[in-house]
């Protein structure tokens, strides 16, 4: 993989630390480590939790997933696995638009439009969310990431083509273990030479993901909503991606 090092990297100093992760920069100046934690978040952080070996979930199903995006030359930010909560990626500067893809109606989207939960959306759709914990992560479209300089015609086009490539290839390989990949959300960042990467985590806590015999939910929904077994729930995608191999 581009930019894997010979070595592996030795954690250095903490730059960020966000609800679920924390990044490091190493004795090499193009490769951090990023480490899962344990700790939940909900609701914009108005409900907060521990769940039990989350991280090293999060951590092993992302590298899984990650690595199954390259074969799909989705350029990702993952090089490799240092332990079971820390995986080795390549620096970025994280574009504020996260981006979500919906297959099923669910959350958000039943709430705000009336959609009826569980519905098949035939096209997916495609939203767009401005990263801003202080305003709470707000909507937004095409014109309000341009007016804010936030990426331009040509990157937000890309983003796109991206995001559907993502979409094809999780629905497809979900798919092949009884999963169905209801809605997710990815995040993207600027390498130094302005390249634009996958970034951040696909893991448990950014996708809804149900059994596809009983609808049973196996995802961050179980904490949020106090459904029970949420333990499990992690355990068993780990189990049913190969993630735990």
């Amino acid at each position: 993989m581009d930019g894997k090092a010979l070595l592996r990297p030795v954690r250095a100093d903490l730059l960020h630390e966000g609800k679920a992760k924390r990044v490091f920069s190493t004795d090499q100046p193009d490769l951090y480590i990023q480490e899962f934690k344990d700790s939940a978040t909900a609701f914009d952080g108005t409900k907060k939790g521990t769940i039990a070996g989350k991280g090293s979930v999060n951590c092993r199903v992302s590298a899984k997933l990650f690595t199954l995006l390259e074969k799909w030359r989705v350029k990702t930010h993952f090089v490799d696995l240092l332990s079971d909560t820390e995986m080795i990626i390549l620096p970025v500067k994280i574009i504020p638009v996260e981006v979500v893809v919906r297959n099923i109606a669910a959350g958000s989207l039943v709430k705000r439009y009336g959609f009826v939960e569980g519905r098949v959306l035939t096209p997916s759709i495609f939203e767009l969310y401005l990263k801003n914990d202080e305003l709470h992560d707000p909507l937004m479209n095409d014109d309000h990431v341009l007016a804010m300089g936030l990426a331009d015609a040509g990157e937000l086009a890309y983003l796109r083509r991206q995001a559907a490539t993502v979409n094809d290839a999780l629905c497809e390989f979900f798919g092949t273990i009884g999963i169905s990949l209801v809605d997710f959300k990815l995040e993207f960042g600027r390498r130094p030479d302005n390249t634009i990467i996958l970034a951040d985590e696909i893991s448990v806590d950014t996708c809804r993901l149900w059994d596809k015999q009983t609808g049973r939910k196996l995802d961050k929904d179980r904490f949020r909503f106090d459904l029970g077994d949420v333990e499990g729930a992690y355990q068993e995608i780990l189990e049913r991606t190969g993630a735990a191999k």
